[in-house]
């Protein structure tokens, strides 16, 4: 995975009203932390940032005033009306270190006729190296009929990345399409019996 540069500023005003001062001028209030290092607070660009974080896991160069840091985004807040971001949790991650995160699940192909695809997972929790952290593993559903199951152990993930998810979670498994009973299949019309009263 390749590294997006942030210029980053550190922070030395707190609180709310200094939040709002930060996000008023397009930028977002950020802490890095790891490592057993003194938290940094950081003020980030919010257009770089928004583009950067388009990315899952994506792996960010913070540079600026005595900062030049690898990190990865763990806790995003996000106003819930507009959208933007209010706030951002960084963990500080050197090269060659495991870190544990989430990578998405997607299929490829088309299952059997007459089943239904049922994807209970859209991510797995794996472990890899800070710098090389896959992007997603893929699923090959071709041809997959009626009560096959695709479980997290089953997953072909790329080298120098092991699995953190149980083995037995399901992932994946296609169904029987569900069918409406037939006007009139279950219990008749209402008031009239539906056997024979004899």
């Amino acid at each position: 995975m390749s590294e997006v540069r942030i210029a980053a500023e550190p922070r030395s005003e707190f609180g709310k009203g200094a939040a709002r001062k930060i996000r008023r001028v397009g930028k977002v209030p950020a802490v890095l932390y790891g490592h057993g290092t003194d938290t940094k607070h950081l003020t980030l660009p919010g257009h770089e940032l928004m583009i950067a974080l388009r990315t899952p896991n994506v792996l960010i160069r913070l540079e600026g005033e005595g900062i030049n840091e690898l990190a990865l985004p763990k806790g995003v807040q996000r106003d819930p009306i507009k959208g933007f971001y209010e706030h951002v949790d960084l963990l500080l991650v050197k090269s060659g270190e495991k870190v544990t995160v989430d990578i998405p699940v997607t299929t490829t192909g088309d299952i059997a006729p007459g089943g239904l695809l049922d994807q209970q997972l859209i991510t797995v929790s794996v472990e890899s190296e800070a710098t090389h952290i896959p992007t997603g593993v893929e699923v090959d559903i071709e041809g997959l009929e009626i009560g096959a199951v695709v479980t997290a152990g089953d997953l072909k993930l790329p080298k120098g990345t092991s699995l953190v998810a149980e083995p037995e979670t399901v992932v994946l498994q296609v169904i029987n399409v569900p069918t409406a009973p037939a006007e009139g299949e279950e219990g008749g019309v209402e008031g009239e019996p539906t056997e024979s009263a004899e």
